[in-house]
């Protein structure tokens, strides 16, 4: 293999490693910035190393140095076709530009299609309650605060939660009010057992749910128009599912809640 042949291999896979590097370093800023949900494999670890990826940029550019002058002195005794080249460099050029917002909506494409695999499968936690659980559906809808209720919803939450270990955390809405004030409170599994004499009884304020606006829009309009309408929500790898039950003149909102730190479309 002559000199020749062997700078020209030198350069290709010097060039192709940058570039490499480059769609990675681009991939993981936008995936970062963005919040995007994508990748089956865990990668953010290996980013939070993302001094060795400059270290390896400034590698690549002195390598790439001593390529160009290897080039160099191959040419003086090779009369190369500079102006093929520059076709071949300004067709590469071209390709690398565009590929860039490919590369960007084949991100967001997944991100898209991982929040929609999310949405799927939190309705199904959801009507799989309402269908596989009537009875105890029921009993989460038929509201009054006190300690048998509370307790009754802990426990139904708690068997929910122990039954498939990839069900979402789950928490129950209702409406409620406090010295006249109509506000909603939420209830968990992990608020514990309230003993029914205990002298000291259950407050609604320990049960205030936070909400923002537009939150306490869609909430008012399921309790006081009964709408059945489904609210999904996904950021940063945070999803969450408002769903609606309503029997009779009864309504409770099932809250589900889950988080992915790495997206996946087949999860």
């Amino acid at each position: 293999m002559n000199p020749k042949t062997l700078v020209r291999i030198s350069n290709t896979i010097g060039i192709i490693s940058i570039i490499l590097l480059i769609y990675w370093v681009f991939v993981f800023m936008t995936v970062e910035v963005f919040g995007l949900k994508v990748f089956r494999e865990n990668i953010t670890e290996t980013f939070y190393l993302s001094i060795l990826g400059i270290l390896a940029l400034m590698f690549g550019a002195l390598i790439i140095n001593i390529m160009f002058n290897l080039t160099r002195i191959a040419q003086k005794h090779n009369n190369d076709n500079e102006l093929l080249k520059s076709k071949k460099s300004k067709i590469g050029i071209v390709i690398l530009i565009v590929s860039f917002p490919v590369i960007l909506g084949l991100l967001f494409g997944g991100d898209y299609l991982t929040s929609k695999k999310k949405e799927k499968l939190l309705i199904q936690s959801a009507e799989s309650i309402i269908t596989d659980y009537s009875i105890k559906a029921d009993k989460l809808v038929n509201y009054s605060f006190t300690e048998n209720w509370i307790n009754e919803t802990d426990d139904i939450l708690n068997i929910l939660s122990e039954t498939d270990k990839h069900f979402p955390n789950i928490s129950v809405i209702v409406k409620d009010s406090i010295d006249d004030s109509k506000l909603f409170l939420g209830f968990r599994s992990d608020y514990g057992y309230i003993s029914v004499n205990d002298t000291i009884k259950p407050q609604k304020k320990k049960y205030i749910l936070e909400t923002t606006k537009p939150e306490r829009d869609y909430l008012n309009k399921i309790f006081e128009s009964k709408s059945d309408e489904i609210r999904f929500s996904a950021h940063d790898g945070n999803y969450e599912l408002y769903y609606p039950y309503i029997k009779g003149d009864k309504v409770i909102v099932l809250y589900f809640s889950d988080y992915k730190r790495y997206g996946k479309i087949g999860s």
